[in-house]
């Protein structure tokens, strides 16, 4: 199973009943799919950047679940036909483990936000354990043509203008 991000933006004149049935709708289809619901956030009434179905507002509902990845398509299949969501973002989210390593990292960068002092947290992926040795350059760098030479003989050629009298 994966874990998955759901972003709804519902139609803003929905009443709240009606709301939740809609929310209730999608979180049912997960559910049916195999899936857990972690977590259901209502974010409230929020304006819109550009208007969708000619609404300015929208109710933001954010849902956090796990499920087979093969059932994300019945489910958004589910809220494309809905004619109260205006729109919806089904993200995968990445498993970067507990909040609580991300913690220590905080504590140990230096307070003036130099990350080159002893003590600073080093790079994610960056290996420290082992060396590594960046080949020495004997070659000289590679002579780049000189576009000038053009330029020059164009000025040693004297211009000419000829105009045709009719």
């Amino acid at each position: 199973m994966r874990r998955y991000e759901l972003m709804l933006l519902l139609r803003p004149d929905l009443e709240d009943d009606k709301l939740q049935a809609a929310v209730e709708k999608v979180t049912r289809a997960i559910v049916n799919g195999g899936g857990s619901l972690s977590k259901v956030s209502p974010w409230g009434k929020r304006r819109l950047a550009y208007d969708i179905n000619r609404h300015r507002e929208a109710s933001y509902f954010l849902i956090q679940f796990d499920i087979e990845p093969a059932h994300v398509r019945e489910i958004e299949r589910g809220m494309l036909i809905s004619e109260e969501i205006l729109r919806h973002l089904v993200t995968v989210l990445e498993d970067r483990g507990p909040a609580d390593e991300l913690a220590p990292a905080a504590a140990a960068r230096s307070v003036d936000g130099d990350d080159d002092e002893i003590g600073s947290v080093p790079e994610p992926g960056l290996d420290l354990r082992t060396e590594t040795e960046v080949p020495a350059l004997d070659a000289e760098p590679p002579v780049e043509p000189s576009f000038d030479t053009a330029t020059d003989e164009a000025e040693d050629v004297p211009a000419t203008e000829e105009r045709a009298e009719a």
